[in-house]
């Protein structure tokens, strides 16, 4: 872990927000965790005091006061473990390249993140799939649409059952097992491309096409309000 969070800091040295796309797949494929081990707290602390202090304040410097929360607080703000659960809850099966996407807007971790219909997998995916729209038609403010994206899909999912209109089985738990039972033989993870992760299965392309269809129209009709970035 020391050496790839020394290895994010010398590469994007001149641009500290494009380092949660590189390093959350590799956080993510070094520390090869359950959910229920990725929920304990007591190890992003570990990390954030005692292993890459220096990681939590050059990543949020000059852009907000270092609060203690990037140190010891919620998954969605705690520096590490928002991105563990980035590349979690975004990733499709072994495939880590929407977790990349989804980095690209910070908003998305900000506030995406701490959705829970983020659980579901065509959801996310779907999510991330606008984004990436929003960022090849270069959409001025694009954190302003996934923040009017967000507060949609929120609020849509009240009532709207997303697992039934995108059924979605769950990824394979055996296969995550083997992953996580292989950490010790597995070589570290590659700096020049992005990792592979657990197979434990893809998501359905059928259930993400019907949330993409239904999130662009919900993105439509909701509200933009525009706001300073945040980091």
């Amino acid at each position: 872990m020391r050496q790839l969070i020394d290895e994010a800091m010398r590469r994007f040295a001149d641009q500290r927000t494009a380092a949660d796309g590189w390093l959350a797949p590799r956080l993510h494929a070094t520390l090869r965790l359950t959910r229920a081990e990725a929920a304990d707290s007591r190890l992003w602390n570990h990390l954030a005091l005692l292993v890459a202090p220096d990681y939590v304040v050059w990543r949020h410097k000059g852009t907000e006061t270092v609060s203690t929360a990037r140190f010891s607080g919620a998954h969605y703000t705690q520096t590490f473990s928002r991105l563990w659960w980035a590349a979690e809850l975004f990733r499709d099966g072994a495939d880590y390249r929407p977790v990349e996407t989804a980095c690209r807007v910070q908003d998305v971790l900000n506030t995406t993140l701490r959705l829970d219909v983020i659980d579901h997998r065509p959801t996310a995916l779907a999510i991330v799939q606008i984004v990436d729209r929003l960022i090849a038609s270069a959409t001025p403010r694009p954190g302003d649409h996934v923040n009017a994206l967000s507060s949609a899909v929120n609020t849509a999912g009240s009532t709207l059952v997303y697992d039934v209109l995108a059924p979605d089985p769950g990824g394979d738990g055996e296969a995550l097992l083997e992953w996580i039972a292989e950490a010790q033989d597995a070589p570290a993870v590659p700096w020049e491309r992005v990792p592979d992760g657990p197979d434990d299965g893809r998501v359905s392309s059928r259930s993400v096409d019907v949330l993409v269809t239904l999130f662009e129209k919900l993105l439509a009709e909701a509200p933009r309000r525009q706001r300073r970035a945040a980091h």
